[in-house]
């Protein structure tokens, strides 16, 4: 632990849940990062990644209707996003890139569909704050691993990703475990991308409240 817990930056992130309905239930794609990953090893995580500054100017110059823009203000404006210019155009932009960069998909900005915000509590070597996203591809088969970071890249059924981790064959961070609970109990892609999904940000202030 830092010796100052409060010291270590906390940096903007995005994670985005592509999902698709299968024969077993509701699908999420996931990828396995590596042992050696000096971050978050050996866990299963959804595709992401730091936002990086050309998503800043990507994100200003991102074609997609207002009430798009609108829409997504609105659903971080209790986040730190919500302060800065341009912030959910940004995220948006960030979103589309690490999973064009990762899983092969092309998203539009209308296919992204706000989610969750959660920040790494106090006490870690890294911490982020990170804004979740669910999306539907129409191409959901076109998903390819295409990542260093990770071993494998794959379509997992949502119960059973939630069997494996209570038998500990699986290793989850907090946030994606609690995640996938929220999509499973609503159990179909329709009914996660239609619902009324209200986002208040995860901020814990104490050391290891939260992986």
């Amino acid at each position: 632990m830092p010796a100052d817990p409060h010291a270590v930056p906390v940096r903007p992130a995005v994670s985005v849940l592509l999902i698709r309905d299968g024969a077993a239930g509701l699908e999420v794609f996931v990828q396995h990062r590596v042992a050696t990953m000096d971050f978050a090893a050996g866990v299963v995580v959804y595709p992401g990644g730091r936002v990086d500054p050309v998503d800043e100017t990507t994100g200003a110059s991102l074609a997609t209707a207002p009430e798009v823009v609108d829409a997504h203000e609105q659903a971080w404006h209790l986040s730190a996003c919500a302060e800065l210019p341009g912030g959910a155009r940004t995220l948006m932009a960030c979103a589309m890139r690490e999973v064009a960069e990762e899983a092969g998909i092309v998203l539009a900005a209308e296919d992204l569909k706000p989610w969750a915000n959660w920040v790494t509590p106090p006490g870690r070597s890294r911490r982020f704050d990170t804004y979740f996203f669910v999306t539907a591809p129409e191409d959901a088969d076109a998903a390819v691993h295409q990542t260093t970071e990770a071993h494998n890249s794959e379509w997992m059924n949502v119960k059973h990703i939630i069997a494996e981790e209570e038998a500990q064959h699986l290793k989850l961070m907090r946030p994606t475990l609690a995640l996938l609970g929220e999509i499973d109990a609503l159990g179909s892609v329709d009914a996660v991308m239609s619902s009324d999904h209200e986002i208040v940000p995860v901020k814990p202030r104490e050391p290891g409240k939260h992986s």
